[in-house]
């Protein structure tokens, strides 16, 4: 299933000056000078024993099993070059603003007499760095998935439907039925 956060995260990452770590020694190595050399908080992340991640470090394991790769891959992902992550993030939510191509169903609330019917739609819209912000603000406090949501489709109904307070007032935006979703900085 496609997320807003997953895909706010990947569009961060398309920022990145260098790819991550490849092999699961170097990985590893990574996530313990992360964590100040504890190997035993590594593992504790991971969900390994200690002894298994000190060898990992010396190179005496070399392929995970694939679901501690993911694991590997996600927790390096996750802390991979902050400065850049936040640069990328600062200038979309003060000057650049952030794309989004996204296709699911748009329903309405309105006014009385007018149409609700949900409709499958293909949208790619540049949103001003304020919804920028309100999505990057809310990812960092740790909002949940629909908040997330509901936050993207305030930002499309302000910016697509209600074009900016020119049209459609009183318009409310319900964003289901997500088949695609992507962002770009």
């Amino acid at each position: 299933m496609v997320t807003v956060e997953e895909g706010l995260d990947k569009a961060v990452q398309d920022a990145f000056t260098r790819p991550i770590p490849k092999s699961a020694g170097a990985r590893m190595r990574y996530l313990v000078r992360q964590m100040k050399g504890s190997t035993k908080q590594v593992a504790q992340l991971l969900g390994i024993t200690q002894r298994t991640v000190e060898r990992y470090v010396k190179n005496q394991i070399r392929s995970p099993r694939p679901d501690l790769a993911a694991r590997m891959e996600r927790e390096v992902t996750k802390r991979w070059q902050p400065q850049v992550r936040a640069r990328a993030r600062k200038a979309a939510a003060t000057t650049d603003g952030i794309m989004i191509d996204t296709r699911a169903r748009f329903g309405f609330t309105a006014a009385p007499g007018t149409t609700d019917d949900a409709r499958l739609r293909h949208l790619t819209l540049a949103l001003p760095p304020h919804h920028a912000a309100r999505l990057f603000d809310a990812q960092e406090r740790g909002a949940t998935e629909n908040q997330l949501r509901q936050i993207t489709a305030e930002a499309l109904g302000e910016v697509y439907f209600r074009d900016s307070g020119r049209r459609a007032q009183g318009l409310e935006v319900e964003f289901t039925d997500l088949e695609h979703l992507e962002f770009e900085l």
